[in-house]
């Protein structure tokens, strides 16, 4: 079966994760939601045991639906009495977009409405609207001319059921999952850490994670002994059985629960509040609530643990610096080797605590757009300052090169407006390494290196490797008057297996950049690569040239920069495949970045082999840019020169006639299959034009052909 469940902006990729662990045969990220395929038995335990989950939705029907009166038809065409009785209740939420039915408030009557006169038709009695306890839920999506009807199994999932008494600013218990989950609070109790709020309010991050290191179902506590709904097609048996497993885990995790939670605010009145909702969610003997200044934090117990905080600010994301700053004072003082997953309320508020960031996250708190960061650990040792020396003689050489290479392309970076290029490219062999500048777009407009070792022959030894790499490194801080910091290193090691790149910071340091019309997000520190191919800028640029009014798919889209440049070109709708879920979001910051999110630009997390071969859609233009080499416990291992044809085939046969596909990749020995190929495809090679200045010493980086119908 197939099912949608809904969840806050930020948190899709944690619940795909989720579902495949509560059994879901296939889990794809949406817009604040999950599409999912599995068992009955999935639903029920998605309204059970889910802690990201907003709600649990069963398809009932799906209909063309371009005004009310469709709508309406297409409901009373259901029989209803499968559903729920004649003389039972319910209550109908809807959200709509579109020309068609444009009130969500107006569509939800219509539906009652329709079946109501179902009823009377069939014999006079009617349900009743019981918008707080009815027998059957319902919810209605009205996207794109199309009706989506469904049960909804539970109502808001996010209610745990042990809530008195709340602060002024609550936060829903599935957003403090999941900053529990990005925190890595579970990993950190199985090892004996303890979990601490220093600015705790009503208690909510403490108290689910008191219920999650205690193994207790969410849905236990929010249905108690009754059934979630009274949908007449709910399986009451099956329902019973999974609570009776819920609730042995949950004796046993009880028994075993430690009290390592701390608990701390300056307000006398939120402790209360947190205790009465500890008290009711039976996990007050496991937290040590205090009332305690920030600034006046010590640290409790354990020796290691992990910090999850949402300090305070308002509608408009507005609150005062120095509460921040001093919050991060005082954790690097307390607890400076612990673990810190903070929600701040944006990336300003963030940079006010004087934390650097492993990993940042955008989450929704409601509608606000909010910064999760996680510092691992909190306070990171200081490096001792560098004295500046002159530069060596191969150093000096290097510089000497990168400034011939800064003249001959300021002409072509100021006409086109070129901030993110390739600036050296081993142009001196025994200095084997590539040096790329990345622009930030607005604020200071800071320039950061990114410094990519290659493989040093065997015969070299490895000392004078390391040499020449530090001398290349310091030639390029004094040519670009770079500081250390602002400069990402991928150096080679050789080991076991043969030379590899070594370990790469962690960061989370995003910055943006500007490519032509768009924005784009880039991490130069935490990944081999940064996010943005810089070879294919032409190809970005052209597909955005051809973009308008056209119908896009972007394979192995990776970050999505080819898909912003079609949605910035003026795409009629975008579509962006990777089986990787972090690409995947990474690819949504970006279209959101430049205004683009919403249901025209859609992100697929599937096999891109697999899912053409099983898509029926068609598409006015196509990038397809494949890795050279893959493999996933997802999918069937990927080789590029094996599986091009059935690539390109599928991929031709889902062009739209006059159809574009441009097909490029980054293997150098590469061949393409023209026979087999021109069989159902005209193809013409582009690689020239495709090859931008910056890249012209290394002219095959890549290889690039466009690929028409027959």
């Amino acid at each position: 079966m197939k099912f949608f469940f809904p969840c806050a902006k930020g948190l899709e990729y944690l619940l795909v994760d989720e579902l495949l662990a509560l059994g879901a045969t296939r889990a794809s990220a949406a817009v604040a939601g999950v599409n999912a395929e599995g068992s009955v038995e999935l639903a029920y335990r998605v309204v059970l045991h889910s802690r990201l989950a907003s709600r649990a939705l069963w398809p009932l029907a799906e209909f063309e639906c371009a005004d009310e009166a469709a709508l309406y038809a297409g409901v009373r065409a259901l029989d209803w009495s499968r559903h729920l009785a004649a003389d039972g209740t319910l209550v109908v939420d809807a959200n709509v977009s579109g020309a068609g039915i444009t009130h969500a408030r107006f569509a939800a009557q219509r539906v009652k409405d329709a079946i109501v006169d179902r009823f009377r038709e069939q014999g006079g009695v009617r349900p009743s609207v019981d918008a707080e306890s009815p027998d059957l839920r319902l919810n209605l999506v009205v996207r794109k001319g199309r009706a989506v009807l469904s049960v909804d199994l539970g109502g808001p999932l996010h209610r745990r059921g042990w809530r008195r008494a709340q602060g002024e600013a609550p936060l829903k218990e599935n957003l403090a999952a999941a900053m529990l989950i990005r925190g890595g609070w579970p990993k950190a109790y199985a090892e004996g850490g303890g979990l601490l709020d220093p600015m705790c309010g009503a208690g909510t991050l403490l108290i689910e994670g008191a219920l999650m290191a205690a193994d207790v179902a969410p849905g236990l506590a929010r249905h108690g002994d009754a059934m979630p709904t009274r949908w007449r097609g709910f399986d009451s048996a099956l329902w019973q059985r999974l609570v009776d497993e819920a609730r042995e885990r949950e004796r046993a995790g009880r028994a075993a629960l430690r009290p390592v939670c701390f608990g701390r605010d300056r307000d006398p009145q939120a402790i209360r509040a947190a205790m009465a909702n500890a008290e009711a969610a039976g996990v007050a003997e496991a937290i040590h609530f205090e009332c305690a200044d920030v600034r006046e934090l010590a640290a409790p117990g354990p020796a290691r643990g992990v910090v999850v905080c949402n300090p305070p600010y308002d509608e408009r994301l507005a609150a005062d610096p120095a509460l921040y700053r001093d919050l991060g004072d005082a954790l690097r003082r307390a607890v400076p080797d612990w673990r810190a997953a903070l929600l701040c309320g944006d990336r300003e508020l963030a940079f006010a605590t004087g934390l650097r960031a492993n990993k940042t996250y955008t989450l929704f708190n409601g509608a606000l757009e909010c910064a999760l960061i996680v510092c691992d650990p909190i306070a990171v040792p200081a490096r001792a300052p560098r004295e500046d020396k002159p530069l060596s003689e191969g150093a000096q050489m290097v510089a000497n090169r990168l400034r011939k290479n800064l003249r001959k392309l300021k002409g072509w970076r100021e006409r086109e407006a070129v901030s993110c290029y390739r600036a050296y490219d081993a142009d001196l062999p025994e200095y084997a390494a590539a040096i790329d500048v990345y622009t930030e777009d607005g604020g200071e407009e800071r320039v950061f290196l990114h410094i990519q070792e290659y493989e040093a022959p065997r015969e070299i030894p490895e000392a004078d490797a390391r040499r020449r790499f530090g001398e290349l490194v310091r030639a390029a801080a004094e040519v670009f008057s770079v500081p250390r910091e602002r400069i990402a290193l991928k150096t080679r090691a050789r080991g076991k297996g043969g030379s590899k790149y070594g370990r790469f910071d962690r960061r989370g340091e995003f910055i943006v950049v500007r490519e032509g019309a768009v924005r784009l997000r880039v991490n130069l520190f935490d990944y081999l690569d940064t996010g943005l191919f810089l070879d294919h800028r032409p190809v970005r640029l052209r597909i955005a040239r051809e973009a308008a009014g056209k119908r896009f798919l972007n394979l192995f889209c990776y970050t999505g920069a080819a898909s912003v440049h079609a949605a910035m070109g003026g795409a009629a709708q975008t579509t962006s495949v990777d089986l990787s879920a972090t690409y995947l979001e990474w690819a949504a910051a970006n279209l959101a970045l430049n205004g683009c999110a919403g249901q025209r630009h859609r992100l697929v997390q599937a096999d891109a082999v697999a899912w053409l071969e099983a898509e029926r859609g068609e598409y006015d233009l196509i990038f397809c840019d494949p890795p050279t080499f893959s493999n996933s416990a997802r999918a069937e291992d990927f080789d590029v020169q094996r599986e091009h044809v059935r690539l390109l085939r599928a991929a031709v046969a889902r062009l739209a006639p006059d159809g574009l596909l441009i097909f490029s990749n980054n293997f150098r020995r590469f061949r393409l299959d023209e026979t087999a190929v021109g069989e159902f495809a005209q193809v013409r090679e582009i690689s020239p034009d495709t090859i931008p200045p910056d890249f012209a010493r290394n002219a095959r980086i890549h290889r690039c052909w466009e690929l028409r119908r027959r």
